[in-house]
């Protein structure tokens, strides 16, 4: 945080670079929205959706404000901000698939007020998820929704969460960044395929003929890698309209070179 501290603006290249983005306050936040924008922008959104499920105290819904606005300054494009949470802590668990040797009914409670005091552009969603998000596009008329920060920790909850890709592709930019952080797990809770969040996303692409969560692969590729980079994810939604639109650089292709 040392470099970023001394600047006054950030620059592009932090975002852009896989060595400075290290540098931001949490770059896997700052990887997806920065993705996220970018490809809005070159289909030609104005403004896009960024979500987080699981507020609890708040920190990394203002931590997407800041990237947010700075990426708003920087690319020219509006980023809307809606926190999902039920503010009362977890929900009651459903059996092992939720972790219960890690989690507890309770746990990261947000003290509401505190927290809306700090806000400055975000907005709270407040209940449970599957309450909320049933209405959630018609109350809220949100931009098309760009990336998505998934922290309800619970197999159930993330199960519930996943539902916000259950709408019109009009919703939906072609290619949502995602980032579930309690995919992997720790020593604790050893998390798996048969429970917790790889347990929800697999559902999620079995039940989904033409939508799809992937790893964001080429991360793995990285010479150096950082549990973030394991975190990442896609969804992609094949029978959006625009997913096939071309936005690569169409001089990629390199003439021959002469002899």
């Amino acid at each position: 945080m040392i470099i970023i501290r001394r600047m006054k603006k950030h620059h592009r290249a932090f975002y852009k670079s896989p060595f400075l983005i290290e540098f931001l306050e949490r770059p896997h936040y700052a990887y997806a929205l920065f993705n996220a924008s970018q490809q809005a922008l070159a289909l030609g959104y104005k403004a896009i959706s960024v979500i987080e499920f699981g507020v609890a105290g708040g920190n990394g819904l203002l931590c997407i404000e800041k990237h947010a606005k700075t990426l708003s300054r920087l690319l020219g494009i509006s980023i809307e901000i809606y926190g999902f949470d039920t503010a009362t802590g977890l929900p009651k668990l459903e059996g092992y698939p939720d972790v219960m040797h890690q989690w507890k009914e309770g746990s990261f409670r947000m003290d509401i007020e505190k927290l809306k005091a700090r806000l400055t552009t975000a907005q709270l969603v407040l209940g449970n998820v599957s309450d909320t998000l049933q209405d959630f596009y018609t109350k809220y008329t949100p931009a098309p929704v760009g990336a998505i920060l998934f922290d309800v920790d619970l197999y159930s909850s993330t199960k519930a969460a996943l539902k916000i890709f259950d709408t019109n592709p009009s919703n939906l930019i072609p290619r949502v960044r995602c980032y579930f952080d309690d995919i992997i797990g720790n020593e604790t809770s050893l998390t798996n395929e048969y429970m917790g969040e790889k347990l929800a996303v697999a559902e999620f692409n079995a039940a989904s003929p033409s939508r799809k969560i992937t790893p964001v692969y080429h991360l793995h590729a990285r010479p150096y890698r950082r549990k973030w980079h394991l975190k990442s994810f896609v969804h992609h939604c094949y029978d959006h309209p625009r997913y096939s639109d071309f936005i690569a650089n169409p001089e990629q292709l390199a003439a021959l070179r002469e002899a």
